[in-house]
C-alpha cells in the first residue's frame, strides 16, 4: 500500500473510532502532538483536546452518532474527506435538551498526514443546518 493509500486509511479509521465509536483516546492514536485545527469544530481548542472535546461532545449528545464517508480523495499528504454524519439526540448539546430527533451534519475535512499521523484538519460542516435542526437558528422563510 503506498502513502496515500496509508494516509486515505488513517483518516477513515480516526473518523470511525472517534466519531462512530466514540474512542476518545484516538485522539491520541491518530493525531500528532503538535496537531492544528485551523476550524475546531464548534469553537473548541485549536489542539487534540480540541477535537476530543467534540468526540466527547457529539457522543454525549448523540450515543448512535455515526458517520457515512461520501468520498475520500488523497493528494501528496492530503486526504479530502466529504460525509454526512447523523444520530439521535439523546442528551443536552448547546443548550437543547435531548428529545429524541434524528440530527443530520454534512461536511468536509482536508486532513494532513506527516508520518501516518494527522498533523491539521482544514474544515466546513454545515453548522447553520446543525443550528437550524436544534431550534437554535429559525428555519429560512418560504420564498
Amino acid at each position: 500500500m503506498d502513502t496515500i493509500e496509508q494516509n486515505k486509511q488513517t483518516v477513515i479509521a480516526f473518523i470511525d473510532a472517534l466519531f462512530t465509536k466514540g474512542d476518545l483516546a484516538a485522539v491520541d492514536t491518530y493525531l500528532a502532538d503538535d496537531y492544528l485545527d485551523h476550524d475546531p469544530p464548534l469553537g473548541g481548542s485549536a489542539d487534540r483536546e480540541g477535537m476530543r472535546a467534540a468526540g466527547a461532545l457529539f457522543r454525549g449528545a448523540f450515543p448512535d452518532w455515526h458517520s457515512i464517508l461520501g468520498l475520500l480523495v488523497g493528494e501528496g499528504d492530503l486526504v479530502v474527506e466529504q460525509f454526512t454524519a447523523s444520530g439521535t439526540q439523546r442528551g443536552e448539546v448547546m443548550g437543547v435538551a435531548g428529545d429524541g430527533r434524528t440530527v443530520v451534519l454534512k461536511g468536509i475535512n482536508i486532513f494532513r498526514l506527516r508520518d501516518g499521523l494527522i498533523v491539521e484538519r482544514w474544515g466546513r460542516l454545515d453548522d447553520l443546518g446543525l443550528l437550524r435542526q436544534l431550534g437554535l437558528v429559525p428555519a429560512p422563510a418560504p420564498a
